[in-house]
């Protein structure tokens, strides 16, 4: 591939950089790396691990999908990504999009999750053409079982809130008023492959919500997958 991902990513931090005040900026960069700073990063799901199991609503059929019946089909790329309202998910999705013809050559499966409602993942499917599953992980509950989930801050809710990014709203179809602690969970972007014995062999996440793998390092993964 000649693009790189991480370089469409930053040119989505460059444009912020020159359009958000220093003050938002600061508090961001603040954010990411208070997040950082609870060892998130240390309880993520380690190669060599047994993939957790699940079972999660399809936002096209609405009919729940079993990871039970994917791994078999596998190898399977699982990526996690917290929603339609930020456009790192959204260039890294559309990204893979782009990629279908060589995942679909090494007969692997992309799954997306998000804690996202069914509603939401149908219009992102919708609104950028994606070819694969996007499924709703309700609260985070699958994404806890990966070590990537957690819950925002009251200061960072407030910060979201005047950006007008209401998360409790995506996620539970909840306003500010109503939201529970349960709708302001998150994971973190995060990319897996499972093999068909059901073995992560490939996990990476970031507290940094900006930088994420290169397809490239997971197709890798998938040819030595099998």
């Amino acid at each position: 591939m000649n693009t790189s991902l991480q370089d469409e990513l930053d040119r989505i931090t460059q444009n912020t950089r020159a359009l958000v005040q220093p003050e938002r900026l600061a508090f961001s960069e603040r954010t990411v790396a208070e997040l950082f700073a609870t060892g998130i990063e240390d309880r993520i799901l380690k190669p060599g691990s047994e993939a957790p199991s699940f079972s999660l609503p399809d936002a096209r059929t609405g009919k729940p999908v079993q990871s039970t019946d994917l791994i078999p089909l596998g190898p399977v790329v699982l990526k996690f990504f917290r929603g339609r309202w930020c456009p790192y998910c959204v260039t890294e999705l559309e990204t893979w999009r782009d990629l279908s013809a060589e995942l679909r050559r090494r007969g692997a499966l992309l799954v997306a999750v998000s804690p996202q409602a069914p509603r939401q993942n149908a219009f992102m499917l919708d609104q950028h053409g994606l070819p694969f599953p996007l499924l709703t992980d309700a609260d985070c509950k699958v994404a806890e079982q990966f070590g990537i989930a957690y819950t925002v801050t009251p200061e960072q809710r407030s910060y979201y809130q005047s950006i007008l990014v209401n998360i409790p709203f995506n996620n539970a179809g909840l306003n500010y008023q109503t939201a529970t602690e349960e709708s302001w969970r998150l994971p973190l972007p995060a990319t897996f492959v499972i093999n068909r014995q059901n073995i992560i062999t490939f996990a990476e996440a970031h507290a940094d919500f900006r930088v994420r793998p290169e397809p490239v390092d997971v197709l890798a993964a998938l040819d030595s997958a099998g």
